[in-house]
């Protein structure tokens, strides 16, 4: 465990809310309608966690950036349909206020564009926990390159061991170990095995695991002295 933590910086589809069966239900239908399959094997190699430039290029590599992009705002468009009513992940509400009682600082990094961040956050309680929020679609890169949680740590001026990362995918998990911090991954759609071998410090199924207790979620100017 990293010592002296700082702050937090949390996924949002799969670690806040598990969201994963939504989005899926929104790109087979728009996808069926293409005339293109796809299985939950394809969605979990190619959607979950993904990038949307990075989505639109896999399943429609003959189209353009925005044919692309046309097609994920539709994918989107349908997501925020089915996404009437969410339910936080068991523990995480309150996991991010006691964070914020003890001091630390609290950072949404996603590669949900900003449209799908309000809506989920306002549907799970959570729109007024975050400090900071990095939103994929105003990046010039998305997870799993490093840079959106760079970002975030550049805007609370912490150095990687100051941080520690929640994340449910593989991509998400290597932009956040690209970027050199403590990762716990949170075992919503993939096996805690399948995280730990994605790059996880530490696997957990929700945040009310007593793993994450052992977290020194306490900033280091009040520590009480041994």
């Amino acid at each position: 465990m990293p010592a002296g933590i700082e702050a937090l910086l949390f996924d949002l589809d799969g670690t806040l809310v598990h969201t994963d069966p939504l989005h899926f239900l929104a790109m087979r239908g728009l996808l069926e309608a293409e005339g293109v399959a796809i299985d939950d094997a394809t969605f979990q190699a190619h959607v979950s966690g993904q990038p949307n430039e990075a989505i639109g290029r896999h399943f429609f590599p003959e189209r353009g950036p925005a044919e692309h992009r046309a097609f994920i705002e539709r994918k989107e468009a349908r997501f925020r349909e089915l996404a009437g009513a969410l339910v936080p992940l068991a523990g995480v509400v309150a996991f991010i206020d006691r964070a914020r009682a003890e001091g630390l600082r609290v950072a949404l990094v996603t590669n949900a564009p900003r449209a799908n961040v309000s809506h989920m956050l306002e549907a799970i309680g959570l729109a007024d926990r975050f400090e900071t929020v990095i939103y994929g679609d105003e990046l010039a890169r998305g997870k799993p390159d490093p840079l959106p949680y760079r970002l975030a740590l550049e805007a609370f001026g912490l150095a990687p061991d100051r941080a520690v990362a929640f994340e449910d995918s593989p991509p998400g998990l290597a932009a956040a170990k690209g970027a050199g911090l403590f990762c716990v991954g949170i075992a919503t759609s993939r096996s805690p095995e399948a995280l730990r071998a994605a790059g996880a410090d530490l696997a957990v199924a929700d945040f009310e695991d007593a793993s994450l207790r052992a977290l020194p979620m306490v900033r280091p100017e009040r520590r009480r002295p041994d």
